[in-house]
């Protein structure tokens, strides 16, 4: 059975100032989301799950649709404000998605496979694609998910601060924690150092501290503990408008209840994404060498 891929598009781009999940980075005119694709055909993927605003589908339609015809099983999960919301919670007050766990959960009736996550504006390279697809189509615990982990050096961006979830590892290769840092970066000061700040702390991370990029691999069983973690969570923060409900909120639920737990692949690749327009011309000149390298074909499609 192909295992299915889920991509989060349903983001704001609110630090961008735009929909980058649809922007141009290929030298003819890719998406971030196009290599993704690309890659997940190689790997062995059979369908794609787009997890979008309602008022995005017909872009995407027209981007994707065609191109993947004959190639992937191409399918759309609509992520709205009021999805899975206990409804006697009433109307919801916010503008911004949920978050990362909640677009997964939005997937919940349009996969019955195991299956990957990603981020629309993330670039992941074919290894991490391989690695997950094997997991998926050969491990029998219902119980054992994945995520591949990023060495955190090599996920920042000179353009400001990124949000990362910083990794605990077990010697085995599993997952002991994973919390959301919102805000990372290198500092200069004294010497270069990355630390994540909160409030008004600064704490240090080792440059090969493993970080999630949000590339999962679940299976699907996770579902309806993920709805029951969701429920509690916006009862507790129907209130808050900027509440996040992460995939890694998720994962660390699983692990801390022992209904779950997560085989970790390290990668040491130079991964790359944008998150402020000024990371545009670096990742176009790093798609464009790859393409020069032989990685990829002249043209994707």
């Amino acid at each position: 059975m192909q295992p299915t891929l889920l991509i989060l598009a349903a983001g704001m781009g609110s630090r961008y100032g735009g929909i980058k999940q649809l922007d141009q980075f290929g030298p003819n005119g890719e998406t971030i989301i196009d290599y993704s694709l690309f890659d997940a055909i190689r790997a062995g993927f059979g369908k794609v799950v787009f997890i979008i605003r309602e008022e995005l589908r017909q872009d995407f339609e027209e981007v994707f649709g065609e191109k993947l015809a004959g190639k992937l099983e191409v399918d759309y999960a609509i992520q709205a404000l009021n999805s899975y919301v206990p409804a006697e919670l009433g109307a919801v007050n916010r503008t911004k998605p949920w978050g990362t766990g909640h677009a997964m959960l939005c997937a919940k009736n349009h996969t019955s496979t195991p299956f990957a996550v990603i981020n629309a504006d993330d670039f992941y390279g074919l290894e991490a694609f391989q690695l997950i697809s094997n997991f998926l189509t050969t491990d029998t615990d219902d119980q054992l998910h994945a995520m591949v982990g990023y060495e955190v050096k090599n996920t920042l961006s000179e353009n400001g601060s990124v949000s990362r979830g910083v990794c605990e590892v077990a010697e085995n290769g599993n997952l002991i924690s994973v919390i959301e840092r919102t805000k990372i970066y290198e500092q200069e000061t004294n010497g270069k150092k990355i630390v994540f700040e909160e409030g008004e702390t600064l704490t240090p991370l080792s440059p090969d501290t493993p970080v999630s990029m949000n590339f999962w691999g679940f299976k699907p069983t996770v579902f309806p503990l993920v709805l029951h973690q969701f429920e509690s969570y916006a009862i507790a923060n129907i209130d808050s408008p900027k509440a996040e409900f992460y995939i890694p909120t998720v994962m660390t639920n699983l692990i801390e209840t022992d209904t779950g737990h997560c085989k970790v692949f390290r990668s040491r690749s130079e991964w790359f994404g944008v998150t402020y327009p000024d990371d545009k011309p670096t990742v176009q000149a790093a798609l464009k060498q790859l393409h020069d390298d032989g990685a990829y074909p002249e043209k994707l499609w």
